[in-house]
């Protein structure tokens, strides 16, 4: 076998993003999760996914219409799909925020209208993956745009660290080579010299505890978190994709296993496993049965395009 090209991580990372969502959404909430039962309930079901894709593929977008990060346009695409879609399952505090850019407010920093100090829930982290794939030969580009693009709804410093972190964690695999075998401590090496933040530092220190342990599901539930934090999810999808990164598949569905923000840590997850698996990998009962498969493929493959004919502003 060979080692996925560029173009197959930049589709599996986008269509890694919208299974694993689509999958996570029927256990949502849950204590704990039996990964029997998360494949029994992917053969019984339709793919359909939440917000996380949504909001994904309106960076996508964004990106691919500006040819690179333009606030005012990603913040626009994020209201005119929201005002399609508003089904998706958004949480409380993105429709706010895109009604007083309606208004003409300024798109910077208006969560913290919302919420003191700004949002630092995981809403950023989980749809950041196309930056991820169009920076990731650019550390500081990806860190900035990753900034910037948490601003138009989660500002606060936990929420903006937790997608750039995310976002780099999609670059790093995006330049690994599956078949010449993944040195998980080294990966989270890089991640923990990457982040400007000791919250994640110290998150990060205790993912590599863990996987020495090889411990269970609920201890690392417990340690590393599972709910909508961005400092309790984004952790747990870097730990879920280093656990069982030799497969997309048993990497998603440990990731759901944890229960808590079940779709959200997948997407996560699946952002990563995707970006460094290729989209060959994906289970194929699964990717046939994706809502919007054809134009989640399209977006990967025009951002791959994107990042090779011209410099991403």
């Amino acid at each position: 076998m060979k080692n996925p090209d560029k173009e197959s991580k930049f589709i599996g990372c986008v269509l890694g993003v919208a299974v694993a969502d689509s999958l996570g959404s029927f256990f949502e909430g849950s204590f704990h999760v039996d990964p029997e039962k998360v494949e029994r309930t992917a053969e019984l079901n339709r793919f359909s996914y939440t917000d996380d894709t949504h909001m994904t593929i309106g960076v996508a977008e964004s990106l691919i219409q500006s040819k690179g990060f333009e606030a005012q346009n990603m913040a626009n695409t994020f209201i005119k799909n929201y005002e399609l879609e508003p089904y998706r399952g958004y949480g409380p505090g993105p429709p706010n925020v895109f009604k007083m850019i309606r208004q003409e407010m300024s798109w910077k920093d208006l969560d913290k209208l919302l919420y003191p100090g700004g949002s630092f829930g995981n809403g950023s982290a989980m749809r950041v993956a196309p930056i991820g794939l169009l920076y990731h030969e650019n550390p500081m580009k990806l860190r900035e745009v990753a900034y910037e693009s948490s601003r138009i709804t989660h500002s606060h410093k936990l929420g903006a660290e937790a997608a750039a972190l995310q976002a780099y964690a999609v670059a790093l695999a995006v330049n690994e080579e599956p078949f010449e075998k993944l040195q998980p401590a080294l990966y989270l090496e890089k991640l923990m010299a990457f982040t400007e933040n000791s919250v994640y530092s110290r998150k990060l220190e205790l993912t590599q505890k863990l996987l020495n342990e090889n411990t269970s599901q609920s201890k690392v539930a417990l340690e590393l978190g599972n709910s909508i934090e961005a400092f309790n999810s984004v952790p747990a999808a870097i730990y879920s994709f280093l656990a069982k990164h030799e497969s997309f598949k048993e990497s998603v569905m440990y990731a759901i296993s944890l229960g808590g923000d079940t779709d959200t840590i997948g997407a996560m997850t699946g952002a990563i496993a995707g970006a460094y698996h290729g989209f060959e990998s994906i289970p194929n009962e699964w990717t046939q049965k994706l809502e919007n498969r054809g134009y989640l493929e399209e977006l990967g493959h025009r951002l791959w395009k994107i990042k090779n004919s011209t410099r991403p502003r």
